[in-house]
């Protein structure tokens, strides 16, 4: 069984809103593994380029040295994202990245948090920032030429590990706070999930891969919305995933810097000892990998 990872990383989503949306696709991933809210690690301001940072590299602000959403003098040369150390492990493997929100993927803001960087659907730039009606439906857009392009990948080519990211929801709250819409935009996000699970399903080769899929969110959002402070309302992230050596309704105690290491793991690449993240299926035997 060859074995696959796909990341899908939601901003701004508020676990307890979360919990009460109609967002079936994220359930049956956290049935058949887990679902656990988690807290953003005290290291990390509730602030997104830091956490999906420390989802990417496995490390916290006070080593990859991102404070805020300007990643200028990064340290990610030292802390590299798990998609380049599955390449750096094999060079055969391949990886996929897609986002909205360009530092993820490019090289705005001091980016990108994956590098070579990866798909960016091209809209005009600096669309993200804005949170007027205009804004949110190009978003919207973006969100949905991300969902495509990455559900294309999962069907036509044998990606080791895929990342995908979803913004549409922290822009809703950051426009209006916790409101219906944003409740809205967090249900479609969860159709978007949808989608790419399907793309999976539909691969030929489908019966002879496992696959782990982990879903999660930044941090969440005031009442009246927006972020960065020490509320549990922001600080109160959640993480849902499923696949080989995830046993269902195991409580984990996971942590965001998990993912990526946790993905290395599932993929046979050595972890680097010292990292901040562990496996989630540390006891599970990963698959046996040539070195390069």
């Amino acid at each position: 069984m060859s074995r696959h990872v796909l990341v899908i990383g939601i901003d701004g989503v508020r676990a307890d809103v979360l919990r009460k949306a109609h967002v079936p696709h994220i359930t049956a991933i956290g049935e058949a593994g887990f679902w656990e809210d988690v807290r953003v690690d005290e290291r990390n301001p509730t602030i997104s380029a830091p956490v999906w940072a420390s989802v990417a590299s496995g490390v916290h602000r006070d080593r990859h040295g991102i404070d805020d959403n300007d990643l200028h003098n990064h340290h990610l040369d030292q802390y590299p994202d798990f998609l380049s150390r599955v390449r750096a492990h094999d060079a055969a493997a391949t990886t996929f990245a897609a986002a909205a929100w360009a530092p993820l993927v490019t090289g705005a803001a001091g980016g990108p948090v994956f590098a070579p960087g990866g798909f960016r659907p091209d809209l005009p730039t600096g669309v993200e920032d804005g949170t007027d009606d205009a804004a949110l439906a190009a978003i919207a857009v973006m969100d949905e030429v991300v969902t495509s392009r990455t559900a294309r990948e999962l069907l036509s080519r044998d990606h080791a590990a895929v990342f995908a990211y979803l913004l549409l929801p922290d822009m809703a709250a950051h426009a209006e706070g916790i409101t219906d819409r944003y409740r809205a935009a967090i249900e479609r996000a969860d159709e978007q999930v949808g989608v790419l699970l399907a793309a999976i399903a539909a691969r030929p080769r489908r019966s002879a891969e496992e696959w782990t899929v982990v879903v999660l969110t930044d941090h969440g959002h005031r009442d009246g919305g927006h972020h960065g402070g020490d509320s549990d309302a922001e600080r109160t992230g959640w993480i849902a995933a499923s696949g080989p050596g995830i046993d269902a309704g195991v409580v984990i105690g996971a942590s965001q810097a998990d993912v990526g290491v946790h993905a290395l793991h599932v993929l046979g690449v050595a972890v680097p000892p010292g990292l901040d993240g562990r496996p989630w299926s540390a006891t599970s035997t990963p698959p046996q990998t040539s070195s390069a």
